[in-house]
C-alpha cells in the first residue's frame, strides 16, 4: 500500500513519521552522538518498517524502544544510562514492550547490558541491523538477543533509508563505514570496525532519488570521507591485494565528489568528516570546480602541539595541517574551516595548550567542537597512558579555548557582513517565527524576514547587514 509521510514537530525540531497503514506496531527510535548514528537510525527504521513497525514520537505507545548510542565521550554514555532507567520504569507498566540498545555503546559493552544491568532485551552493533527481525523474534520468545559482530563488507548500500529527522530539505548520504586510523583516544575503530567504502553507483542513485523527492542539500558522510576508495569492495587495507585492473578503475573521494556533483548539478553538496593526513589538494580542486559543492570543510586537528599529536597517533604534524589549510585557502579563497579539539589530553603542558591556541589564531576557524579529554575504556590511551591532567586545569584550558573560538567566530561572521549570500532556506528561526533560517556555502547560519513568495527549500539571495557571534543577520534581495 501507499506509504505516507506525516510532518510533526517536537521541541522545535521537525520529524518525519513513516506510516504504512497495514503496519500494526509502533517503534520509538532515539539517536545520540554523531551524524553517522542519525544516518544509521534511518536505516534501522527502513528495515523495521518492512517488519510491521511504524515510527512514533510518543514513547508510551511504543511496542519497541531503540536507543542508537554513542561511546565517544563518557557523558554520552551517562545520558543513555539515565534514559534506559526511565524506560525500565515504563516497562514495569508495559511488560510486553521491548527495549534495545543499538550502535557504538552496544558494541563496546556487549553482554553487560543484558547480564549485569538488566536494562534492555536487545543489543545490536552497527553492522548487525539486518539481523534485527531475527533478534526481535528471539525477544518475542522470551529470550534476550544480541548481535555485535563487526563486518568487513557491510555498507547497507541496498537499503533506502527512511528520512526520520530533519526538514525535508537536507539529508545525509553515508559513503564509508568504520575507521582504520587508530587514534589513541578514540573508541570508534573498536565499535564500528574496519574501514570500507560503498559502491559509488549506489551513492549516486541515492543522491538522485533525494533530489527527485525534493531534497536540496546532501552531506556525504563517513568517519573519514577522504579515505574513500572503491575498487570493487572490501576493506581499504586490502587494496594492495586487488588486481591491477581494479586499481586502474578505483574511485577515490575527489573522483566521487566529481561524480556526485555532475549527477545532481543543482543539489548542494557538503561532506564530513575529513582527516588531515588523508585529505588531498584534489578535493579542494573539486570544491573550486563545482559551484554546487559548498566552500566549507570540517577538518579536526585535536591539538596544536606536535608532541600531543604524536601521543594521539594523529599521523599529521602541526605544520602539515597548517600547510593543508593554506593550500585550501589558495585554491578556494572563500573557504571556511571548522575544528574538533581535545583539551587536557594525557601529559598536556601549558606550552602544549598555548600551541593549540596559537594554531587556532593562525587558522581562524569559523567555529569548532571543543571538549575536555575523558578516557574511553579499551582505547590505547586508556591502556597505556595516565589521564594525569587535573579536572580544574582541563576546565580552565577548555574555557580559554572556547572563549578564543568565540572571538574567532565573531570575526569570521563579521567578514560575511556587507555581502550578498546564497542561502538555502532550511526552516523557521527558533527566536522569531516570522523569520527564515538557513546557511550559506561556508556553513554560516543566517536569519532573515520571510516573504510571501518564499518557501522551505528555496535558495535565496540575502544581503547580510549584521551578525552575532554565530549568526548572520540579513534581508533578501532580488537575484541577478
Amino acid at each position: 500500500m501507499q506509504e505516507k509521510y506525516i510532518d510533526e514537530t517536537k521541541q522545535g525540531e521537525a520529524f518525519a513519521i513513516l506510516e504504512k497503514p497495514e503496519n500494526g506496531k509502533k517503534l520509538f527510535l532515539e539517536s545520540y552522538g554523531c551524524q553517522m548514528n542519525f544516518s544509521d537510525s534511518e536505516i534501522v527504521a527502513s528495515i523495521l518498517n518492512e517488519q510491521g513497525y511504524n515510527t512514533t514520537l510518543n514513547v508510551e505507545e511504543a511496542d519497541l524502544i531503540l536507543l542508537n548510542t554513542c561511546s565517544i565521550r563518557e557523558k554520552a554514555e551517562q545520558t543513555v544510562r539515565m534514559r534506559l532507567a526511565q524506560f525500565k520504569n515504563l516497562k514495569k507498566e508495559r511488560p510486553n514492550m521491548t527495549v534495545g540498545v543499538l550502535g557504538c555503546m552496544a558494541e563496546r559493552l556487549k553482554t553487560k547490558f543484558l547480564e549485569e544491568e538488566q536494562l534492555v532485551d536487545l543489543v545490536v552493533g552497527p553492522d548487525a541491523y539486518r539481523d534485527l527481525p531475527n533478534l526481535l523474534k528471539e525477544t518475542e520468545d522470551g529470550r534476550d538477543a544480541i548481535n555485535v559482530i563487526l563486518s568487513k563488507e557491510e555498507t547497507y548500500a541496498d537499503i533506502n533509508p527512511v528520512r526520520l529527522g530533519g526538514n525535508g530539505v537536507t539529508a545525509f548520504v553515508t559513503i564509508t563505514r568504520g575507521c582504520d586510523n587508530m587514534c589513541t583516544f578514540c573508541v570508534v575503530p573498536f565499535t564500528r570496525g574496519r574501514e570500507r567504502s560503498r559502491d559509488p553507483h549506489s551513492i549516486i542513485e541515492e543522491c538522485q532519488s533525494l533530489w527527485d523527492n525534493g531534497y536540496k542539500e546532501i552531506t556525504l558522510l563517513g568517519q573519514n570521507v577522504d579515505s574513500y576508495l572503491w575498487y570493487g569492495g572490501g576493506p581499504k587495507k586490502d587494496f594492495a591485494k586487488a588486481s591491477e585492473m581494479q586499481k586502474l578503475t578505483a574511485t577515490n573521494f575527489a573522483q566521487l565528489l566529481d561524480m556526485v556533483a555532475v549527477a545532481v548539478p543543482k543539489m548542494r553538496i557538503r561532506f564530513s568528516t575529513s582527516n588531515p593526513h588523508e585529505m588531498t589538494e584534489e578535493v579542494f580542486r573539486m570544491i573550486a570546480k563545482h559551484d554546487n559543492i559548498c566552500n566549507y570543510v570540517h577538518l579536526p586537528v585535536q591539538s596544536g602541539s606536535d608532541r600531543i599529536l604524536q601521543l594521539m597517533n594523529r599521523q599529521h604534524t602541526r605544520q602539515e595541517y597548517l600547510d593543508l589549510i593554506k593550500k585550501g585557502k589558495e585554491i578556494v579563497p572563500d573557504i571556511s574551516f571548522s575544528q574538533d579539539m581535545i583539551i587536557g589530553f594525557c601529559t598536556e603542558t601549558e606550552e602544549d595548550h598555548q600551541m593549540t591556541m596559537s594554531l587556532m589564531r593562525e587558522v581562524e576557524y569559523d567555529y569548532g567542537y571543543m571538549f575536555s579529554y575523558s578516557t574511553r575504556p579499551g582505547t590505547p590511551a586508556h591502556k597505556k597512558m595516565e589521564d594525569d591532567i587535573p579536572a580544574d586545569v582541563k576546565q580552565r584550558r577548555l574555557a580559554e579555548v572556547i572563549a578564543l573560538q568565540g572571538e574567532l567566530s565573531r570575526k569570521r561572521m563579521q567578514g560575511y557582513v556587507g555581502r550578498v549570500h546564497e542561502i538555502l532556506i532550511e526552516g523557521i528561526s527558533k527566536k522569531n517565527k516570522n523569520q527564515w533560517k538557513g546557511r550559506n556555502s561556508q556553513n554560516a547560519v543566517c536569519v532573515f524576514d520571510m516573504k510571501e513568495d518564499q518557501k522551505l527549500g528555496d535558495i535565496v539571495s540575502v544581503f547580510v547587514h549584521g551578525n552575532t557571534q554565530g549568526t548572520l543577520l540579513g534581508e533578501t534581495v532580488e537575484s541577478n
